[in-house]
């Protein structure tokens, strides 16, 4: 299941299915609890059951002094880092507990490594780690692991485009490995971590 504020989701879940993956795509705003709710209904519907969340949404907005931050901008910073990740979470929960599972949310190595001039970003993604680590304590009597991946920047296409092709950018089958093994049996015996994906040296 797909989760996306574009229309084109549905789109983009034909490419996994004709990869032979069963995918379906939902266009809804994850800021708002009901499409939120609405995204877990129709996953259940559609797969029978839920088993791993992955919240991935999110992003930096703001690069400038922590002093001329406009209010609306941080406001926006936490909506699509922290809030989507709450709302995701405790909608999902419910149907998670019905046979346990794994949320696995995105934090940032600006957690671990913070830098000057992204004091919204850090903020928000700190929020997302101490989120992370709160959870994992309440969720594991139902059987729910909550995991974070703390990714430097990835090697896509718009970061390629505005950074160039750096040696250090992340490449996108690691994080992918990453986020894959948190989500499955293998790390069973892992909740409330926060992974570095920096691929530093490799």
């Amino acid at each position: 299941m797909l989760v996306d504020r574009v229309p084109d989701v549905a789109e983009r879940a034909k490419e996994f299915t004709a990869q032979g993956a069963k995918a379906r795509g939902f266009t809804g705003d994850l800021t708002k609890p009901d499409d939120a709710r609405a995204a877990v209904a129709l996953a259940q519907k559609e797969f029978g059951r839920l088993d791993v969340v992955i919240n991935v949404a999110g992003g930096l907005l703001h690069v400038g002094p922590a002093a001329a931050i406009p209010v609306e901008m941080l406001d926006r910073e936490f909506a699509i880092n922290v809030k989507t990740t709450f709302l995701m979470s405790q909608a999902a929960i419910p149907a998670l507990a019905r046979q346990g599972g794994a949320i696995v949310n995105f934090a940032s190595i600006a957690v671990l490594e913070p830098q000057a001039q992204m004091a919204s970003y850090v903020a928000a993604k700190a929020a997302v780690a101490g989120y992370t680590r709160a959870l994992a304590l309440e969720l594991a009597p139902q059987k729910i692991r909550v995991n974070a991946v703390a990714p430097a920047a990835a090697r896509t296409a718009d970061n390629v485009k505005s950074m160039g092709d750096l040696p250090e950018l992340v490449p996108l089958d690691a994080l992918v490995a990453a986020v894959l093994y948190l989500a499955s049996d293998d790390a069973r015996a892992v909740t409330g971590e926060v992974l570095p994906v920096t691929g530093r040296g490799i």
